[in-house]
Parts: structure tokens; C-alpha cells; sequence
């Protein structure tokens, strides 16, 4: 109960950490508002000319971008979240101080994330969405369970993002610095998520490696999760993947921690 507690502190204070930035959050609002606009009418513009692209009608299809939109800073695609941060420790050498403490580094770093990611999702994502709405005919659901539905496929897309961004920050204590990893996933993170374009129009084989990645579960699934692709059994499946990814890659980034903190350990000896 008192790990609890204290991850649950952890998380807290990650949501009012991003909360204080009060002008980084209404210049972020106004920039998902205007790219927001541009993709909808790009959207527009390719959908008129080909009808039920990826099997989107094109109300489904601009709901897709505010959707993207709304959630591209809670899924943290483009970077710049924690990862930053932690690569500075790891380059720094202060995160020798941080793998003694009696916490879980892993769990540490993930309760942060997860209340700058419920920041994000508030602070970012609702006033996007509603502009969208105003502007353009939209398939919003009416259901509660639809959203909330689709607020579990968010959470479960946050901890994908989490694992692979915390991959991505172990890798510093193998090469010099996390710049260059850091921009391509970012570059790969933008591709695959969904975020630029649904990866249901992929064509092909490129399309089906594309849904089958960690990637697809930070924007692609939580939006057809909101527009009803799926329903019942295929629901939990699709909560399957992304949870089959998030355990994958957990545990993935816990025995990278454990090769990182021998290597911590016998540079110290």
C-alpha cells in the first residue's frame, strides 16, 4: 500500500509539473488547433477524390484527425517527454544516484509519465477536439461506454509510448549521446502511429506490418476504438495488442536496466 501511495504521489506531481506551464500549454492548444485544420481540410480534399478511403467515410476520416490531434501530446509521439531528461542523467552520471534509491527506476519514470500524460489529455486534448467539432461535421459518438472505451485504448497506448521512449533513453548508456536514436524514433514513431495519416490506407504488406507494431497503438487503435471499428470480442483483442505490446516492451526495458546497472556497478567498482 505504501508503493502505492507513493507511485500515485509520483504521478500526481507529474501532472502538476506540466500543469504550471501555463503559456507552453496555450501555445500548444492554439498549434493542435492549427495544424488540426490543415490536415482536416488535406483530408477533405483526398477523401472527396477517393471515397471510403482505408474504409473511412469522411466524417470518420476528420474525426480521425482531431482525434489525432487531441491525443498526440498524451502519447507523447513526436518525443520530448521524460526520455529527454533521462538521457541527460544517464550522460551526466547522476542516474547512478537514481539506480540506488530504493525505488524502481522503471516504475518511477512510468508515474511521472502517466500523470504528464493525464495533463496532456485534459490541458491539450479536449479544446482541440471541440474546435474540430465546431468547424467540421464530425462522427462523434454518443455513447458513454464508446468513450470510455476508447479512454482505456488511450491508457494502454500511453504505456506503449512510455516503454518504447524508455528504450529508446536506456540506450545512452551505450553510446554517447541519445540524440540521434531519440530522432529516429521519433521520425518512425510519427510514421507508424497513425498520427500523419491512418495506417489503414497503407497499402498491402506495408500496411499490415504497420498494424502490427507498438506504434499502431498510440494514435491508430484509440481512434478506431472512438469511431466503432471495433465492438465486443474484437474490442478485447485490440486491448490484447496493445497490452501484449506494453508487457513486451516492459519487460524488455527491465533487462536493458539490469545490463545498464552492472555496467553502472562495475564502472564504480
Amino acid at each position: 500500500m505504501r508503493t502505492v501511495r507513493l507511485y500515485a504521489a509520483v504521478a500526481a506531481g507529474g501532472f502538476r509539473r506540466y500543469a504550471t506551464y501555463r503559456w507552453a500549454t496555450f501555445a500548444g492548444v492554439f498549434t493542435n488547433t492549427v495544424f488540426g485544420v490543415i490536415l482536416a481540410y488535406t483530408y477533405q480534399a483526398l477523401w472527396q477524390e477517393r471515397p471510403h478511403l482505408g474504409d473511412y467515410t469522411l466524417s470518420q476520416a476528420l474525426t480521425y484527425v482531431w482525434i489525432g490531434q487531441a491525443i498526440l501530446m498524451t502519447s507523447m509521439v513526436m518525443g520530448g517527454g521524460f526520455e529527454v531528461e533521462l538521457i541527460e542523467r544517464i550522460r551526466s552520471g547522476d542516474i547512478a544516484v537514481d539506480l540506488y534509491r530504493p525505488v524502481d527506476l522503471q516504475s518511477w519514470w512510468l508515474a511521472g509519465d502517466l500523470g504528464r500524460a493525464a495533463f496532456h489529455l485534459l490541458g491539450r486534448g479536449i479544446v482541440p477536439f471541440v474546435a474540430g467539432a465546431l468547424l467540421f461535421d464530425l462522427a462523434i459518438p454518443a455513447a458513454p461506454s464508446r468513450w470510455l472505451s476508447f479512454l482505456a485504448a488511450v491508457a494502454l497506448g500511453v504505456v506503449v509510448s512510455f516503454a518504447l521512449r524508455y528504450l529508446v533513453a536506456l540506450s545512452a548508456f551505450w553510446l554517447l549521446h541519445g540524440d540521434g536514436i531519440t530522432r529516429l524514433h521519433v521520425f518512425v514513431a510519427t510514421f507508424f502511429s497513425g498520427v500523419s495519416l491512418p495506417l489503414n490506407v497503407f497499402p498491402g504488406l506495408l500496411g499490415e506490418v504497420a498494424r502490427a507494431l507498438p506504434w499502431a497503438s498510440l494514435v491508430q487503435v484509440p481512434a478506431d476504438v472512438l469511431l466503432g471499428t471495433y465492438e465486443g470480442g474484437e474490442l478485447l483483442g485490440v486491448y490484447g495488442f496493445q497490452a501484449g505490446w506494453a508487457v513486451l516492451l516492459l519487460a524488455l526495458g527491465r533487462l536493458v536496466q539490469s545490463a545498464a546497472t552492472r555496467r553502472v556497478v562495475v564502472q564504480g567498482g
